[in-house]
């Protein structure tokens, strides 16, 4: 079973950037569909962007599309999500979530295995 770790959240001013990274425990990852979902307080859990394996296939939600990027490099098991142009409304713990297959999905049924989630705290 894939184990996954975030890091780089901090905070950062409105209009900064992060990247977020996703380490997976299994070179397996690269047989996994990757996404990112976050969680602000008091809300529920909502669908980021998601990445297919050889990231042929990318989705993101409408509130961080042209802002947010994902990517992942195989050879490393490890997702990125690279975030510009941060808005104070991206507050949240964000989560990596990964799931067995190629499917691309929004839902967050749909993912197996998840990370312990990073902080992202956005600055007025």
């Amino acid at each position: 079973q894939v184990q996954l770790v975030e890091s780089g959240g901090g905070l950062v001013q409105a209009g900064g950037s992060l990247r977020l990274s996703c380490a997976a425990s299994a070179r397996a990852f690269s047989n996994y569909a990757a996404a990112w979902f976050r969680q602000a307080p008091g809300k529920e859990r909502d669908f980021v962007a998601v990445i297919s394996w050889r990231s042929y296939t990318t989705l993101y939600a409408d509130s961080v599309k042209g802002r947010f990027t994902i990517s992942r490099d195989n050879a490393k098991n490890t997702v990125y999500l690279q975030m510009n142009s941060l808005k104070p409304e991206d507050t949240a713990v964000y989560y990596c979530a990964a799931d067995l297959g190629n499917r691309v999905l929004r839902t967050l049924n749909a993912y197996t295995v998840w990370g312990q989630g990073t902080q992202v705290t956005v600055s007025s």
